[in-house]
């Protein structure tokens, strides 16, 4: 692999985690597995906090909710070294703060920067990036990770915002008349 890996994951839909290579021969853009619900939901909680370290008690909450395994810090390392090998060991970080993605960003970021930008834009330049930002959504927000639904509804607040900024399509032209 090349120096330039980085990752996109992504939280607006299912969970999906895209290794982005910048080889010396272009970009590469491959889906990275994420086999069980419990991984995705895991990526999907890491995801979502954009790089912010997330406490373990705040993601064994998350990801198993009031069912929880019998031993939920084991659980929650055995979880974390799962998507470590994933990922790569170096796209996930750990220490006293909690654990965190490292190395990439998320399609939720990408999708407000899109919006941002649409708000400063020329319309028909803005018509074109909310068109961008809206094509990041793959189905509903989080959906790997049920236990998050006010940050789901946070995200989809924000899509529903950017579905009412986008200008209607232009109606048609006229036929131009017939040449005398």
């Amino acid at each position: 692999m090349g120096q330039n890996v980085g990752m996109r994951f992504g939280i607006l839909g299912s969970t999906l985690v895209v290794r982005e290579d910048a080889a010396a021969h272009g970009p590469a853009a491959r889906p990275v597995a994420l086999p069980g619900a419990r991984l995705r939901a895991l990526t999907a909680a890491l995801a979502l906090r954009d790089g912010r370290a997330a406490q373990p008690w705040a993601l064994i909450e998350e990801i198993w909710g009031e069912d929880g395994p019998a031993d939920p810090q084991d659980a929650l390392q055995t979880l974390v070294a799962r998507l470590r090998r994933a990922l790569g060991a170096a796209h996930v970080g750990s220490g006293p703060e909690g654990y965190r993605l490292l190395g990439g960003d998320t399609d939720a970021a990408a999708f407000r920067a899109l919006v941002a930008q649409a708000a400063s834009a020329e319309p028909a330049r803005a018509a074109a990036l909310l068109r961008d930002a809206l094509a990041l959504w793959r189905g509903p927000a989080l959906a790997d990770l049920p236990s998050r639904e006010d940050a789901a509804r946070r995200l989809e607040a924000e899509r529903g915002s950017a579905r009412r900024a986008r200008p209607p399509p232009a109606p048609p032209r006229p036929p131009a008349p017939p040449p005398p």
